[in-house]
């Protein structure tokens, strides 16, 4: 009984969590267990580490602004430079991946001036020059898994990346206290709701209208995937002809096996390519026959690509905008 409900905590309810005022109970009717059940086994997959949070994935530079970042490190210095990296609260992912551009991160901040600020100060405190890959357009961005096998097909459009919108300070009080994730209390809106000065019903309009414009891109348990049996992930880079970009983006974004897709820009030399997928797998060769799937179904031969598998996860936790 216990597994499978962890099993539909942790599958079912990634997504489309109720936004009312005693969520856990609502969940616990769905489940047919008692409310203080469904806290406890949340805490203690949190504890596990299977899941980071329940709440909000907010969509990149939708609120505040945020880029992926990548340095070629010396393999003797990487986990000191790393290190330094992690430092930043600013980020929240940092990989090593295979490629000469051997470390990888996620830099999120406030605004864009002071997102290029703590550029500046990463680049300084690691002793190294970056890449910035900040998202023009995006494909599919979810992250969210089925995880009994099956796969949902996604309906991609391309959306380009306007400017976000400043918050006000109320908004950036919510942002602050909801990149936390959800207390794991009977009432958690109305904690929030007294933490920041605000009503409970201002609270969970300010979600709902942010799930509907796209700035939160979903609401729900925030699983870890590498602790679920996912162990492979490669990220895929193709150089595609810019009138090109946005179909193909489209299509790899529809395939079941594609976590992620976008385009970020080219940074010649020294980065050619402007197409980014992701794909997660249970081991490498799994991953691998996917992405020779992917090139030859659409036609991708003559791209020039990447295949950068992770290999050390050096920090892994939700963005922090405020």
């Amino acid at each position: 009984m216990e597994d499978t409900l962890d099993f539909r905590l942790l599958n079912d309810f990634q997504r489309d969590f109720p936004l009312v005022s005693a969520p856990f109970a609502e969940l616990a009717a769905r489940l047919g267990v008692a409310e203080k059940v469904v806290l406890g086994r949340l805490e203690n997959l949190r504890r596990e580490g299977k899941i980071s949070r329940v709440g909000a994935v907010f969509a990149p530079k939708r609120i505040g602004a945020s880029t992926l970042a990548a340095m070629a490190v010396p393999p003797e210095t990487l986990e000191v430079v790393a290190a330094a990296v992690n430092r930043f609260p600013e980020v929240n992912h940092n990989y090593e991946r295979e490629h000469r551009y051997n470390l990888w991160f996620v830099v999120t901040a406030a605004s864009e001036g002071r997102l290029q600020a703590s550029l500046g100060a990463i680049e300084k405190a690691a002793g190294h020059s970056l890449l910035a890959l900040p998202l023009l357009e995006e494909f599919h961005i979810d992250l969210g898994f089925c995880l009994n096998g099956g796969k949902q097909k996604t309906v991609a459009t391309a959306q380009m990346v306007k400017p976000v919108a400043l918050m006000d300070e109320a908004e950036r009080r919510l942002v602050s206290v909801l990149q936390e994730g959800l207390p794991l209390f009977i009432r958690p809106f109305a904690l929030i709701a007294e933490r920041i000065g605000a009503s409970e019903p201002e609270v969970l309009g300010r979600i709902g209208r942010w799930l509907e414009e796209g700035a939160i891109k979903r609401f729900g348990v925030v699983v870890r995937h590498h602790e679920l049996g996912y162990r492979a992930n490669a990220m895929l880079v193709h150089d595609v002809p810019d009138d090109q970009v946005s179909a193909i983006g489209r299509a790899l974004a529809e395939e079941p096996g594609v976590t992620l897709c976008y385009r970020r820009p080219r940074r010649l030399p020294d980065w050619p390519y402007n197409l980014f997928c992701m794909i997660h797998g249970r081991e490498r060769g799994e991953v691998e026959a996917t992405i020779a799937e992917l090139r030859q179904r659409h036609g991708l031969e003559a791209c020039a690509h990447e295949v950068l598998f992770s290999l050390t996860r050096f920090k892994q936790n939700g963005a922090r905008y405020a």
